[in-house]
């Protein structure tokens, strides 16, 4: 990482910036070309790896992209405010937390983890938990994307608190 003073290493400051972004910019290659498209999800965070679930259409280019090849990439950002430079422009920046990786995007076929997923989306989206039922689980595709914690970064300018 460039701004090694910016890289952010803490599990936990990473858990929250997760938690508190709300939407990934899932990106993927479609026929030889970037694709990237925002979405929500709900996430895992281990020592081992982050895995997202987002949900959507049973049909369509996001999901054409993913199976004709799983390579993935993810960002996130929040905390995002104006630093700034007065009546210099050069000196206006931002504050800002983010947190992106490589990983591999697959369609989820096992009900029960489309359950679990779609779960984890209402509560990373809402701080509610919901019971999702298999009709429910039934009327969407839902993504799944791991990123080895090996491949994910973590980097922010900070607010002061």
């Amino acid at each position: 990482m460039r701004r090694a003073d910016r890289e952010i290493k803490d599990l936990s400051e990473i858990k929250r910036i997760i938690g508190v972004a709300k939407i990934v910019h899932l990106g993927l290659v479609d026929g030889g070309r970037p694709y990237v498209v925002p979405l929500h999800y709900g996430f895992n965070l281990s020592e081992e790896a982050l895995t997202l679930y987002m949900h959507g259409a049973k049909e369509g280019r996001k999901l054409d992209a993913i199976r004709a090849n799983g390579a993935a990439f993810v960002e996130l950002e929040c905390d995002v405010d104006l630093v700034s430079g007065g009546d210099v422009p050069c000196r206006y920046g931002s504050y800002y937390a983010s947190v992106m990786g490589e990983g591999e995007a697959i369609v989820v076929s096992d009900e029960r983890e489309k359950i679990r997923g779609i779960e984890l989306l209402m509560r990373n989206q809402t701080q509610r938990d919901f019971e999702v039922t298999p009709a429910m689980a039934s009327a969407v595709t839902v993504i799944k994307v791991v990123v080895p914690m090996d491949s994910l970064t973590a980097k922010g300018r900070l607010m002061p608190r």
